[in-house]
């Protein structure tokens, strides 16, 4: 099962229709795959001292030999001190950002990426051949390499390639799990199998038969690998910053759509208070590269530009801020990391300098002179501010110059006060002092606002006393959750608890540019208050019905604005639409047929008998020679296909591996859009 690998990294194996992807090589010797290796060693390390913990505290609670209970309490302690010392390394390794940033430029303030959560083998083969044999009648050697092809699946897993290769692997054997929990893993039996996964932050190992973790984890994974690749994108390009923006805001929208799906998670990395304290990171790092990337052409040395770039630092400042409270709060902040939370405190002060400077500069270099709209920077003024100095209204302060001057120092002070003060954090954690780009930036910071500030300085002057007033946040570009496509879909609605018609051609025409129907629901779209009388009810049209395609595209996906805007330019000849009828779920089933293969006794499921709706007659009733309910890969159609698929209700004869493959399927039904 093992191939070459691939210049970029990542496995494949050629087949007759496509290739199978593997995660890239364990063995490489990158910083990234041995900051990986390091934790997977952490792990066994800890668990190894937690078993030797858990011994030695069940002998004290059994003896009462006080000369075994002071030998037992002393092998306790050093246990103890063994896992602090090896916490401390994990807490170090979450420390290492500089081998995630990117290696050609040097000059961007470094961001947090998540390290991925690590796990233990699994080994699918002898509990799914026995329950294929004792389940469904089966003899399971004969699917020895779907289920090899599923192991090889979950170990790629463990060494994903940091680009779009690397989440399409992590969302395929994701898309996956659904199918393979209602296959084999009953709530009613146990199979035996176990997920064991590490907390990425404590190094404390979780093990459950429940898939729920497995699913969680991969979750974790997913948004752990966009992080890594936001950290890697190239700040100093505009394509750089867009990939890094999208990038965040997928990671935060991935890890809510986990605290919203899994609530009752026995791993602490991924409790609703990390995942909450994770997202706000993802956000406030986006929100950053936002901002690079408007100051990336340069900040005009203009009014209105500075004191729109002002509040954008602002906003920044405001979102580290929010962060580093979130770091604070108990239990979180027994479990972040240091560098994690010194590391928000010391952008919320450069950020907040950044702004107040901004302010410093519009004031003092740009006067008020009569060609300047009076009013529109009166206005201006006003939003930046949440409440006036000493009753001073905008207005006085853009007309006096001594005003201006003032207000324009106090702004510099607080500007050089907080590069300070993130000076100062930033030498208390040794992490962020080995981060060498971080300090030449807060020292370049500090010095510009020094160097405005004694130019202004007056030494006859006794109105040190003024106090900048805080500077209200603003953007016109806030970072948001990007939710990944297929969280939007219909899972509840196509899945295999419903029995649908075939998709069937209704030809649309508008009359008197009218549809005769309306839209209503998320997707898929559903026709309701159809005119019996339009052309589309006349083709077959039903109330009711979803609609699944317009003309060629696929809408399954799709909202009701986005289909509308399908429908908008309908011209006189009209346009196919295909839609699909929800049948009675009670409707009658033809009866199990079983036969025989090899001595053994072979059960189809009702799906795959040939049933005949206008042949009543129970003996005019045929099966025909169809591939058995648990024909995952169709081996005689494609013997060299090495992607598992796990049966579906879809027996069109499509391949279900070769169909689109959600960007991030859901855990609560089955992922393909194409599925009814």
């Amino acid at each position: 099962m093992t191939d070459t690998i691939l210049p970029n990294g990542i496995q494949e194996k050629a087949g007759q229709n496509g290739y199978f992807k593997k995660g890239c090589n364990p063995m490489a010797l990158t910083g990234r795959s041995k900051l990986q290796n390091q934790r997977a060693s952490l792990n066994q390390q800890i668990i190894k001292q937690m078993r030797m913990r858990a011994g030695a505290e069940n002998l004290l609670r059994a003896t009462s030999n006080n000369k075994v209970r002071e030998m037992v309490g002393l092998e306790l302690s050093y246990v103890n001190s063994n896992l602090q010392l090896l916490m401390e390394q994990l807490e170090a390794l979450n420390s290492s950002v500089d081998v995630y940033q990117n290696a050609q430029e040097a000059t961007s303030i470094p961001l947090i990426p998540l390290g991925l959560k690590e796990t233990k083998e699994v080994d699918f083969s002898v509990p799914f051949k026995d329950f294929i044999l004792e389940h469904y009648s089966e003899d399971g050697s004969s699917y020895e390499e779907e289920i090899a092809d599923l192991i090889d699946l979950r170990q790629a897993c463990r060494t994903p390639s940091r680009s779009d290769a690397g989440i399409e692997l992590l969302t395929k054997y994701f898309s996956h799990l659904p199918l393979l929990e209602s296959r084999f893993l009953s709530p009613t039996r146990q199979l035996g199998i176990f997920f064991t996964w590490y907390d990425s932050f404590t190094g404390v190992p979780v093990c459950q038969q429940n898939v729920s973790l497995e699913k969680a984890s991969i979750l974790f994974n997913v948004g752990a690998l966009y992080t890594q690749i936001g950290t890697r994108c190239n700040r100093q390009t505009s394509t750089g910053l867009d990939e890094a923006i999208t990038a965040f805001q997928k990671a935060a929208g991935v890890l809510n759509h986990l605290k919203e799906t899994f609530t009752h998670t026995p791993s602490y990395d991924l409790s609703p208070a990390m995942l909450s304290m994770l997202i706000k990171m993802m956000l406030s790092q986006a929100q950053e590269c936002l901002f690079e990337k408007i100051a990336l052409s340069g900040i005009r040395n203009e009014f209105f530009s500075l004191l729109k770039m002002a509040q954008e630092a602002a906003k920044v400042g405001d979102s580290y801020d929010q962060v580093h409270q979130s770091m604070s709060q108990t239990p979180i902040k027994d479990n972040v990391p240091f560098f994690w939370s010194t590391m928000a405190q010391v952008k919320t002060h450069h950020y907040r300098s950044l702004a107040h400077y901004f302010v410093a500069t519009a004031l003092l270099d740009h006067q008020l002179s009569p060609q300047d709209d009076e009013d529109l920077q009166e206005k201006t003024l006003s939003q930046v501010y949440d409440s006036m100095l000493d009753g001073r209204s905008p207005l006085d302060i853009l007309r006096k110059r001594e005003d201006r001057r003032h207000i324009g120092k106090a702004h510099l002070r607080r500007a050089v006060m907080g590069h300070e003060e993130a000076l100062r954090i930033h030498g208390l954690c040794r992490h962020l002092r080995k981060l060498d780009v971080l300090q030449e930036i807060l020292q370049a910071s500090h010095k510009r606002s020094l160097a405005k500030f004694t130019r202004n300085d007056q030494e006859d002057e006794f109105t040190d006393y003024l106090e900048a007033p805080d500077i209200i946040s603003k953007t016109d570009h806030k970072a948001e959750m990007e939710m990944p496509v297929s969280t939007k879909g219909p899972l509840s609605v196509f899945s295999a608890k419903q029995h649908w018609t075939a998709p069937r051609t209704v030809r649309l025409k508008l009359e008197d540019r009218d549809m005769g129907f309306t839209l209503k629901g998320e997707p898929p779209v559903q026709i309701t208050s159809l005119d019996p009388l339009c052309h589309a009810a006349v083709d077959g049209l039903k109330e009711g019905d979803y609609i699944v395609a317009v003309g060629d595209i696929d809408c399954k996906w799709m909202g009701v604005s986005e289909v509308m805007r399908l429908l908008k330019d309908v011209d006189e000849e009209g346009i196919d639409i295909r839609v699909v009828s929800l049948m009675d779920s009670s409707q009658p089933m033809p009866t199990k047929s079983a036969t025989y293969c090899g001595g053994l006794p072979k059960t189809y499921s009702m799906i795959c008998l040939a049933f005949d709706d206008h042949d009543k007659s129970p003996k005019g009733r045929k099966v025909s020679k169809k591939g058995s309910f648990l024909s995952w890969g169709l081996k005689n159609r494609l013997k060299s296909s090495s992607t598992l698929s796990l049966p579906t209700a879809d027996f069109s004869g499509t391949l279900p591996w070769n169909k689109h493959c959600p960007t991030f399927p859901s855990s609560s039904s089955y992922n393909d859009p194409a599925l009814y």
